[in-house]
């Protein structure tokens, strides 16, 4: 697979990502890389390997709490799919995530002198999806802390702000909180984390506070984002699906950092507060040569 890359990352992208939190990398990878995991995401779908979050948005609602979703019927309504850590089980998503020319291109945009595997995740937003990506930053709920850790996203088809883009705050990688985690499809926080709430950004955005943007997207480009970048998305109102693969990976002075509340993973076995990341459990995909 380390061929996909269709050309390299230039200096002015890895100086976005620093500079700005998030960075669009466009024809980057060979669609064929994408066309070729859409079988594998569809079995994940037909054999319960993912979460229904639909589900868990009306388990919310009805509990009385609110759900990030649009106002619209629920005839002819999709379903908001998502999983984690599928390179554990299945070789496809092993290969996508540890052999492919995706880590490198993590160790070029973070300047990194190796890369490590967190976890892979799987979002899937059926057409008429109506629950929104409810704004978070992924740090919250990983169990690990340093300044290299970011998150790709490769969409699997042609997404658009109808079809449920994912909308990035410029520049809130470098703002000082570490924001309580919550369940994606609502506000709602994570009984137990520690943290700050999310800031209302789209008030902040609309007073001039902060800038959100967004990219139209299709297979072949990437989007990378840091892992405190303040990050949400829309519903899917397009007759598209929207799918994606996305990988999180950990550079040179990650460590291990217990977060209480956050879900932790049971394949991590070799936890030590403020040691570097062992191998067993989040695996070196890349070293520089």
């Amino acid at each position: 697979m380390n061929g996909s890359m269709l050309r390299d990352v230039t200096d002015d992208e890895v100086d976005t990502f620093w500079r700005d939190g998030i960075v669009c990398l466009r024809g980057l990878l060979d669609p064929k890389l994408l066309h070729d995991m859409s079988d594998p995401v569809a079995t994940l779908v037909q054999t319960n390997g993912v979460a229904d979050l639909s589900a868990m948005g009306d388990a919310i609602a009805a509990s009385g709490q609110r759900v990030q979703r649009e106002d619209v019927p629920d005839s002819g309504r999709g379903k908001f799919f998502a999983g984690v850590d599928h390179w554990l089980e299945h070789r496809e998503f092993r290969d996508f995530s540890c052999h492919s020319a995706l880590p490198a291109i993590a160790g070029r945009i973070m300047r990194s002198t190796r890369i490590h595997l967190w976890e892979d995740s799987v979002l899937f937003k059926e057409s008429g999806t109506v629950e929104r990506t409810a704004w978070h930053q992924d740090l919250g709920y990983f169990h690990c802390d340093g300044t290299k850790i970011c998150t790709m996203w490769c969409p699997l088809d042609s997404v658009t702000e109808d079809s449920g883009a994912v909308r990035f705050v410029v520049g809130s990688h470098s703002w000082p909180d570490i924001y309580q985690p919550n369940f994606f499809v609502s506000s709602m926080v994570i009984p137990g984390t520690e943290g700050t709430a999310v800031p209302d950004v789209e008030s902040m955005s609309q007073r001039g506070e902060c800038q959100i943007v967004t990219f139209d997207t299709e297979p072949g480009d990437v989007t990378i984002h840091h892992a405190r970048t303040i990050h949400g998305a829309g519903p899917n109102t397009s007759t598209r699906q929207r799918r994606a693969i996305s990988l999180r990976y950990c550079g040179d002075d990650t460590v291990y950092l217990t977060r209480p509340g956050s879900p932790k993973k049971a394949h991590h076995h070799n936890v030590v507060e403020g040691a570097e990341l062992h191998d067993d459990d989040c695996p070196i995909v890349w070293r520089r040569g």
